[in-house]
């Protein structure tokens, strides 16, 4: 046994066919016994958020799935999580990128790649604010380090904690191609007027759109959101 629980769900996603994900069962679940996922700053509670479908994630999986594929771009999911956004964009046959730096992201994306007959995917370790020093080396313990530049770069609730220095923004800075576009769905987090403030500083326009879906479970309030798209 790993030391947690998963479960099997049935995704559907309009304009594409369902997908089956592995997620973890619940929030309860917990697995760190070397100790990697404490090494990278997250927490016990933190742990098991990555192996979960969020609505925020299913809103962009909604939103990639009906967005025209262009054969030269390339895409960056990045707090991938389960990486549903990034099977629906690979299912259509874009070229995209998942990244996480949960020490089980990447296992879980291989396992849901099989169980949905898909071919390889790219993932790669994307940790926000790990120091960008000329030593830092192009692999680590969670396997190769993200590189490059990307045309989209798309994430879903990761918005989720205050960022006084601007971590996130400056990552995106580093992998945003010249002219391309930022999508993120954000589930009405406080912390999006701060982050819009330094993506137009990097020259990005946006663009934003009001969400709603389903609750997400029994006895909660009917799921709110947007869908901030940015453009230079």
């Amino acid at each position: 046994m790993p030391g947690y629980l998963t479960r099997f769900q049935q995704i559907a996603v309009a304009g594409v066919a369902d997908l089956q994900l592995r997620a973890l069962l619940d929030r309860q679940q917990f697995a760190d016994p070397q100790g990697e996922a404490a090494a990278l700053g997250i927490s016990d509670a933190a742990w098991p958020l990555f192996g979960l479908v969020w609505p925020a994630g299913q809103a962009l999986a909604a939103a990639v799935a009906t967005r025209p594929v262009c054969e030269d771009e390339h895409i960056l999911e990045i707090g991938c999580g389960l990486a549903l956004a990034s099977l629906v964009c690979h299912r259509r046959g874009a070229r995209v990128t998942a990244s996480d730096c949960h020490p089980l992201a990447g296992e879980f994306l291989r396992e849901n790649l099989r169980l949905n007959c898909l071919p390889p995917l790219r993932y790669r370790h994307g940790d926000w604010a790990a120091p960008q020093t000329a030593e830092l080396a192009p692999v680590c313990a969670q396997g190769p380090r993200l590189q490059g530049r990307y045309q989209l770069i798309m994430g879903s609730d990761v918005l989720y904690e205050r960022d006084d220095a601007g971590v996130l923004p400056r990552f995106i800075e580093r992998h945003a191609a010249t002219h391309g576009e930022v999508l993120i769905v954000d589930p009405n987090r406080g912390n999006r007027a701060a982050f819009t403030r330094r993506m137009r500083s990097m020259g990005y326009a946006l663009d934003e759109s009001l969400l709603t879906g389903p609750a997400p479970e029994a006895g909660a309030s009917a799921w709110r959101g947007r869908l901030l798209r940015y453009r230079r």
